[in-house]
């Protein structure tokens, strides 16, 4: 989550902002390491 913060203010994206879509954004993440760690094992 901290990461996803540095990356946004390094973007010139407030915080808020950046809080605000958080949770859109890991959905993202956590589907897109979902489908390499499937690639890899399969």
């Amino acid at each position: 989550m901290s990461a996803v913060l540095a990356l946004g203010e390094a973007l010139g994206i407030p915080p808020l902002a950046m809080a605000e879509l958080l949770p859109a954004i890991e959905a993202v993440i956590v589907t897109k390491l979902n489908e390499q760690m499937d690639h890899s094992n399969g």
